[in-house]
């Protein structure tokens, strides 16, 4: 399976789940994840972040978030 076939997979597994975490559009989850360091590092082939489980990428990106002052902790 292509790098890209995977990514498009498990992506909307992530954004599902920071839609659901912070209460926003799956729209604003994705432009939030792709706006990232996380988002960035995913679309990276070298990285080889696409070959993680969404769970564990979306871990990531709430680590980041978390140290940026962005995630909303009420959820």
């Amino acid at each position: 399976m292509s790098h890209a076939t995977v990514r498009a997979t498990i992506l909307p597994e992530i954004v599902k789940m920071i839609s659901k975490e912070q209460n926003i559009s799956e729209k604003e989850a994705m432009d939030m994840f792709y706006t990232s360091a996380t988002g960035a590092s995913f679309a990276d082939d070298e990285t080889g972040l696409y070959g993680q489980s969404p769970l564990f990428i979306f871990g990531l990106f709430r680590e980041e978030m978390q140290e940026k002052g962005v995630w909303n902790q009420a959820q």
